[in-house]
C-alpha cells in the first residue's frame, strides 16, 4: 500500500515529463550546477535536459515501488523512495509560497501528507525482520575484535612472560655451573702447587 502512490506518480511523470517540469523546477535549479559537474567528469558529452531527470526520477519511483511492494530488497527500496521523495516534496508542495488562503492549505496538507510517507519509509528502510542491523552487527564486530586483539596481546605477553622466565633460569644455572668450574679449577690448581713444591729440608739436631 505504502508502494502504490509512487508507482501511480511514477507512471504519471514517465508519461508526460513536461508537465512535471513547471512544479520541479525549484529543485532542478538548485541540482543543476551538480549535474554539469558530474557531466564534466563523465563520458556524457551535454547534460541532460529537464524531461530527462523527471523521466529518471519517475523510473526511480516506479522501479522502487515495485520492488518495496513485493518485497524485494525492501530496504534498498525505501531509501531510494525516501531519496526521491524530498525533493519532490519540496518542489510540488511549497506551500509557504502560496498566497491565495485555499490553495496554500491545499499544499500545505500534501506537504504533511508527503512528511508521514517519509517517515513510514523510513520505517521500513531500518526494518530489518527481527534481524540485527547492521549498525549492531558492526558493534558486535568491533567488540570481537577488541576481545581476541586483547586476547593475542595476553597471550603474547605470557609468551614473552615465559621466555624471560626460562632465559633467567638457564643464566642462573650456567652461573651455578660456571662458579662450580671455576671453584674445582681453584682445588686443582692448589693441589697442583701443593705438589710441585719443593719439600723443606728437615732441621739440623743440636
Amino acid at each position: 500500500m505504502l508502494a502504490a502512490m509512487f508507482v501511480q506518480g511514477g507512471v504519471s511523470a514517465l508519461r508526460t515529463p513536461e508537465a512535471h517540469v513547471g512544479p520541479a523546477r525549484p529543485v532542478l535549479d538548485a541540482v543543476t550546477p551538480a549535474v554539469h559537474r558530474a557531466v564534466e567528469v563523465s563520458p556524457i558529452e551535454k547534460p541532460p535536459s529537464d524531461e530527462t531527470l523527471i523521466r529518471i526520477d519517475a523510473v526511480v519511483k516506479i522501479v522502487g515501488g515495485g520492488m518495496l511492494a513485493f518485497g524485494i530488497l525492501p530496504r534498498v527500496a525505501a531509501t531510494a523512495l525516501a531519496a526521491s521523495l524530498v525533493p519532490t516534496t519540496l518542489s510540488a508542495h511549497r506551500f509557504w509560497e502560496e498566497e491565495d488562503p485555499e490553495r496554500k492549505r491545499q499544499q500545505e496538507v500534501h506537504f504533511l501528507k508527503n512528511v508521514g510517507l517519509l517517515g513510514g519509509l523510513l520505517i521500513a528502510a531500518a526494518d530489518t525482520e527481527g534481524r540485527p542491523s547492521l549498525a549492531w552487527r558492526s558493534r558486535k564486530a568491533a567488540a570481537l575484535a577488541a576481545a581476541a586483539a586483547s586476547a593475542q596481546a595476553a597471550a603474547v605477553s605470557g609468551s614473552a612472560s615465559e621466555v624471560r622466565g626460562r632465559v633467567t633460569g638457564a643464566a642462573h644455572e650456567a652461573t651455578g655451573h660456571i662458579a662450580g668450574l671455576a671453584a674445582g679449577l681453584a682445588g686443582a690448581a692448589a693441589a697442583a702447587g701443593s705438589a710441585v713444591a719443593p719439600a723443606r729440608p728437615a732441621p739440623a739436631p743440636s
